[in-house]
């Protein structure tokens, strides 16, 4: 398979999606498509659905969730097979808000790593270690997750979906819980896989467009569960068409005047 062909490869399909609780829709007529290594995010304030999207799409959605559409992960039909029922092709690496829930809390973290491993090398592991400033704590493997601080344990979390070997990780709010320093360390080593050429897809979930900006090509903004626009980041950044959409540029710019241009994403780390 040629790099075009590579690149053309749809990885995610997410056609007319429909979520509802009860009642009440959350989110509705949702259609999007990522390709093999590509980097998209999902934009919009608590409650817009971005989450519940999330959560969809790697098969944990909440009791009681309908889903109506389709969703398709390498081209098959997963809109409602739970995660752990799906094929390993459709399988997908997660990385959640809450680091407190997402490992073990009687398991040593030495044995997560190693069961995430997979086809990783020891040094890939450590590599990813260092560059995500963990290579320094003092017998990491031998502690348990109560053991590491909150920032810690989410740096933890994405070297466990970094080390699967899945073709697409989904990040809901990955750096939301981290302090400055850290966050723009894991933005960094997000930054480096995805410019590598077999880099799982990546659907980044967040309500911070400046984030966003500095990983993710293309952006996908929700409002109160509709997609209200979508693009390239420096089309959403440079010219933006939707109110909601000007909104989150502008508190971004109030923040960050400069907003430089990368290549890989639309700001620079």
């Amino acid at each position: 398979m040629t790099t075009r062909d590579k690149q053309a490869e749809t990885v995610l399909d997410v056609n007319n999606l429909g979520l509802s609780i009860g009642a009440e829709s959350k989110v509705g007529n949702l259609t999007f498509r990522l390709r093999a290594g590509e980097s998209v995010c999902l934009l919009g304030a608590s409650g817009c659905g971005k989450s519940l999207t999330a959560r969809a799409i790697i098969g944990t959605p909440p009791a009681g969730c309908r889903i109506s559409g389709a969703i398709e992960i390498n081209g098959a039909d997963v809109t409602h097979r739970k995660a752990l029922a799906r094929p390993a092709t459709a399988r997908v690496s997660a990385v959640f808000q809450d680091s407190a829930t997402a490992l073990n809390p009687l398991m040593k973290l030495g044995k997560q790593l190693s069961l995430a491993l997979g086809a990783s090398s020891p040094a890939e592991l450590d590599a990813l270690l260092d560059a995500i400033g963990l290579g320094d704590i003092p017998n990491l493997p031998q502690r348990f997750p109560a053991e590491l601080s909150g920032g810690q344990r989410q740096r933890i979390c994405i070297a466990l979906a970094l080390l699967g070997r899945t073709r697409l990780l989904v990040a809901d709010e990955p750096t939301t819980a981290l302090d400055v320093i850290t966050q723009q360390q894991v933005l960094q080593v997000l930054q480096a896989r995805y410019a590598q050429e077999n880099a799982p897809a990546l659907l980044f979930i967040t309500h911070d467009i400046t984030v966003a900006a500095q990983l993710c090509q293309r952006g996908l903004v929700m409002e109160n569960g509709r997609l209200v626009e979508s693009g390239d980041m420096r089309q959403l950044l440079n010219a933006p068409q939707h109110p909601y959409t000007r909104g989150l540029v502008a508190a971004a710019r109030r923040g960050d005047a400069a907003l430089p241009i990368t290549q890989l994403g639309a700001l620079a780390g």
